[in-house]
């Protein structure tokens, strides 16, 4: 196993050393207690995230039994691996039937898997952080630590059950064996980050590979060697266990490859202008941060290797218009390293002078601003899920002996509500789409989820309002008052119930 993932080692002593001493060293304690934090303000889900939260809910709960699977009624846009979710259901597999046997509510099960993915990406954050600290020193490893656990982001999405989130374990890995000069192992793992999770990290990947070969650290003949049976054993795996899975054969990744490069369609989710990556997604990523990312490479111009394919990555996916956040979550560690770095060199001078004192000073308090921000964008998040919260809810509301039979809406459905949401086996879960509002059909069920304020009106003769979930509308800056940042909520999920009198079919 070392042999070809010499990382394997490196983990491997990771969690030894951990167990032994029952605690995480101090950088990694610290950005795992904040990657526990944002999963317990915000523990619910949304709908790109819905396929691999359903997967693993699936796989955990009916086994082989794949009729059973949502997947097969929901099949989403475009097809998904379910490699990611059988390797988190196999790991959390002993602790959520440790729960089904204390009769835990399943929900319970929602927050382990999502803290097993977690780790799993803060484990891979830690090799990573060795590896610069084997190349650049231990300061620079403890100031990169620091400042990722102070930004909202990366942290955020350390336990999303997104395709992203999977790939970002991979990549993570296969910097660390770029930045060690393990060439196999960088092109081992990143062949499984590109052809299972993520196939346009074959442009970031790529350029470093590029880079790679055009300095002759990397001969094609080796190139070949690691490649070619890569290809075919990974493919093979995701094609064979997916095929499985979708009960059909398929390469998922090749198809959404097709779908969102070739036919373009993933436009349709919107759009962004060319730049919005560096004017947008990244300050906020980055946080304060952002402001340290010059002076590092400045300060510091042998960090440039690093930085270059982390950039035209950013550049090069630009030019597709559909853009998300989480599209380039791989890259913020690398600036954050940069940032690391221009924070390390200036502490370091600090008794210099009087002025670099100062400027010292403010390079560190920039991690304040980073906390205030990331609290800001935690309180908002945590107002973003109304499908989940309105399942907590709605189950407090009604006693668990009642026959109940809920609908819900596709609004519902892709702010919070998941198959660990749903937690009382005696009641009925429908989320069947396209149903007329105020029809027949509608009448059937007990109790509805309603996501649209002009829906209300099919349902004033027939139902009752029992409960409403405000959700998050927008940011109030008023500087005469305190906090001078306010959020502002307005009624986004309403929970009706059948009057008595109205009859099903």
């Amino acid at each position: 196993m070392s042999c070809l993932f010499p990382w394997y080692g490196d983990l491997r002593d990771f969690v030894v050393q951990r167990c032994r001493s029952m605690g995480w060293p101090s950088v990694e304690s610290l950005a795992g207690a904040v990657m526990l934090l944002h999963i317990v303000v915000c523990p619910f889900t949304k709908v790109e995230e819905s396929f691999n939260i359903q997967a693993t809910h699936d796989i955990l709960y009916h086994g082989i039994h794949i009729k059973q699977y949502d997947h097969l009624e929901f099949p989403g846009v475009v097809p998904r691996t379910f490699l990611g979710p059988l390797v988190l259901a196999m790991t959390t597999a002993p602790a959520v039937y440790l729960c089904q046997f204390l009769n835990v509510s399943k929900f319970i099960s929602q927050y382990i898997v999502r803290t097993a993915l977690g780790l799993y990406v803060l484990a891979a954050l830690s090799v990573f952080g060795n590896a610069i600290k084997y190349r650049f020193g231990p300061d620079l490893k403890r100031w990169m630590f620091l400042i990722t656990a102070t930004q909202f982001h990366f942290m955020f999405y350390m336990s999303r059950p997104l395709p992203n989130t999977f790939a970002l374990i991979l990549v993570l890995l296969a910097l660390a064996a770029w930045i060690k000069q393990n060439h196999g192992q960088f092109l081992w793992i990143s062949g499984a980050a590109i052809i299972i999770f993520r196939s346009e990290l074959a442009v970031y990947l790529g350029l470093i590979l590029a880079a790679e070969v055009f300095s002759k650290r990397l001969t094609i003949t080796a190139l070949l060697k690691h490649v070619i049976p890569a290809g075919i054993i990974l493919i093979g795996l995701t094609v064979v266990v997916d095929s499985f899975f979708w009960r059909r054969w398929l390469w998922p990744e090749g198809e959404v490859l097709w779908f969102n490069t070739i036919e373009n369609q993933s436009s349709k989710w919107g759009t962004e202008p060319f730049a919005w990556y560096f004017t947008s997604a990244l300050p906020r990523a980055l946080s304060m941060s952002a402001f340290l990312v010059p002076m590092g490479i400045i300060l510091n111009p042998h960090l440039r290797p690093l930085l270059v394919p982390a950039i035209g990555y950013v550049l090069l996916y630009s030019n597709l218009p559909h853009k998300e956040l989480r599209f380039i979550i791989y890259v913020v560690p690398i600036f954050n390293v940069v940032a690391a770095a221009g924070v390390s060199k200036i502490w370091a001078n600090r008794s210099k002078s009087c002025f670099k004192r100062l400027v010292a000073l403010v390079a560190v308090a920039h991690i304040l601003g980073n906390i205030m921000s990331t609290t800001i964008f935690l309180f908002v998040s945590h107002q973003n899920y109304p499908g989940g919260q309105a399942m907590q809810k709605f189950h407090q509301l009604e006693k668990p002996y009642r026959a109940v039979y809920l609908h819900i809406d596709v609004p519902a459905a892709q702010t919070g509500v998941t198959r660990f949401t749903q937690i009382n086996p005696k009641w009925k879960y429908d989320k069947t789409e396209n149903l007329m509002p105020g029809s027949q059909e509608m009448l059937e069920f007990s109790h509805i989820f309603v996501g649209n304020d002009d829906i209300l009106q099919f349902y004033q003769a027939t139902h009752s309002v029992i409960a409403k979930i405000d959700s998050y509308d927008r940011l109030r800056v008023d500087v005469r008052s305190f906090p001078p940042i306010t959020v502002k909520t307005k009624p986004n999920i309403w929970i009706l119930k059948r009057n008595l009198h109205v009859k099903s079919s």
